[in-house]
C-alpha cells in the first residue's frame, strides 16, 4: 500500500511538471499553423505581416481555445459535485442543446440581437435545462451511476430534436448546423472578445471551490457544516449557465471536454478542488489546444470543426470511463 501511494505521489509531480510544458509547447504550435506560413524568426523580429496575422487571428485564437477549455473542464467539475455523478457535463445534461435552442428562439424572436441579448437567451434556456435535469435525478433513485448521463443524453436528445424541429420550421435549420457546430476558424479581432467573460467564472469558480467540494459530499453533509445547499447550487448552475453560453455563442458547441478532464484529473489528485482546480483548468486548455492542432492538420491547409474532434476524442474516453466505473 505505501508502495502504491509513492507511486501514485510520483506520477503526480511528473504531472505537475510536464503539464505546463506541454501547455507552452501546444501554444507555440499553435501560433505557427495555419493557412499563412509564419516561422520562428519572424516571431522573433515582428514583421509586419507577422504582426498583423498574430494580433488580428493567431492570438485571438490562441486565447479563445484557452479560456474555452478552462471554461468547459471547470463546468464539468461544477456539474459533477452538484449532480454527485462523474459522468455528467453540460453534453450530458441537455445544457448544451439547451443553449442552442435559447439562441435560435432569440435570433427568431429578434432578429436583431446582438451577441449580449442571445447570450442572455442561452444562458436562461441553459439553466432552466440543468435545473430539470437535477429534479428528475434527485426524483429518481437510481442503483447504477452509468444510468445518470444515460438519462442526460436521452434528455439532451429530445432538446436536440426540438431545436432542430424549431429551426426547421423557421427556414434556418441549414445555418444553424453551420454555425452551432463547434469552429475556431471564424475566430479573429472585434469577434471573439466575449469568451473574456470566462474569467469571472473561473475566479469564482475558485473563491467558491471549498464550497463546491462539501456540495459534492451531499446535500445533508453540506448542511449539517452549516453551508447553505440551495443558494451554493444555484451558483453553480449559474455559473456553469454563463460559461456554456458565452462558448456557445463564440464557438458553437463543444462536448465531452468537462466530462474527460475532472475525471482524469480526479484519478491522480481527487476531488478537493481547492487544490485540483488549476489542474483542471490547464488540462482542459491542454486538451483543447491539442484537438484544435490536430483539427487544424488533418486536412492543411483547410480545417476539421473543432466540435468533431473533440467528439471522437471525447467519446472514446468516455466509453472507456463508463466501462471501467461498470467493471467495478
Amino acid at each position: 500500500m505505501a508502495h502504491y501511494t509513492e507511486c501514485r505521489r510520483e506520477r503526480r509531480h511528473l504531472m505537475r511538471g510536464y503539464l505546463p510544458c506541454l501547455f507552452v509547447l501546444l501554444c507555440g504550435v499553435s501560433l505557427l499553423i495555419g493557412a499563412q506560413q509564419l516561422s520562428w524568426h519572424q516571431l522573433i523580429t515582428l514583421s509586419d505581416d507577422a504582426w498583423l496575422t498574430l494580433t488580428a487571428s493567431r492570438l485571438p485564437r490562441l486565447i479563445t481555445v484557452i479560456l474555452t477549455g478552462v471554461g468547459l473542464s471547470i463546468c464539468g467539475v461544477i456539474l459533477q459535485h452538484i449532480v454527485r455523478n462523474k459522468f455528467v457535463e453540460p453534453a450530458t445534461s441537455g445544457g448544451l442543446d439547451a443553449a442552442k435552442l435559447g439562441i435560435l428562439v432569440s435570433l427568431t424572436l429578434m432578429p436583431a440581437a446582438g451577441a449580449g441579448l442571445r447570450m442572455l437567451a442561452a444562458l436562461l434556456f441553459c439553466f432552466a435545462a440543468n435545473v430539470v435535469f437535477i429534479t428528475i435525478v434527485r426524483r429518481i433513485k437510481f442503483t447504477n451511476s452509468v444510468l445518470i448521463p444515460v438519462i442526460g443524453l436521452m434528455y439532451g436528445g429530445m432538446l436536440s430534436a426540438l431545436t432542430e424541429f424549431y429551426a426547421y420550421r423557421h427556414n434556418i435549420l441549414q445555418s444553424m448546423q453551420g454555425w452551432l457546430l463547434g469552429d475556431f476558424s471564424k475566430i479573429v479581432q472585434g469577434h471573439y472578445e466575449i469568451i473574456y467573460l470566462i474569467l469571472p467564472v473561473v475566479m469564482l469558480t475558485y473563491l467558491y471551490a471549498h464550497r463546491f467540494t462539501v456540495l459534492g459530499m451531499g446535500e445533508a453533509a453540506a448542511v449539517s457544516l452549516g453551508m447553505n445547499y440551495l443558494a451554493i447550487a444555484i451558483l453553480g448552475l449559474m455559473l456553469v449557465a454563463i460559461t456554456v453560453s458565452v462558448t456557445v455563442i463564440a464557438v458553437g458547441a463543444i462536448p465531452f471536454v468537462g466530462l474527460v478532464i475532472p475525471n482524469l484529473v480526479a484519478l491522480y489528485y481527487g476531488d478537493n478542488l481547492t487544490r485540483t482546480l488549476p489542474v483542471v483548468a490547464l488540462s482542459g486548455a491542454t486538451l483543447l489546444l491539442a484537438c484544435d492542432i490536430v483539427s487544424r492538420l488533418l486536412i492543411y491547409p483547410f480545417e476539421v470543426p473543432i466540435g468533431l474532434t473533440t467528439a471522437c476524442v471525447g467519446g472514446v474516453l468516455f466509453l472507456i470511463l463508463i466501462i471501467g466505473r461498470a467493471q467495478r
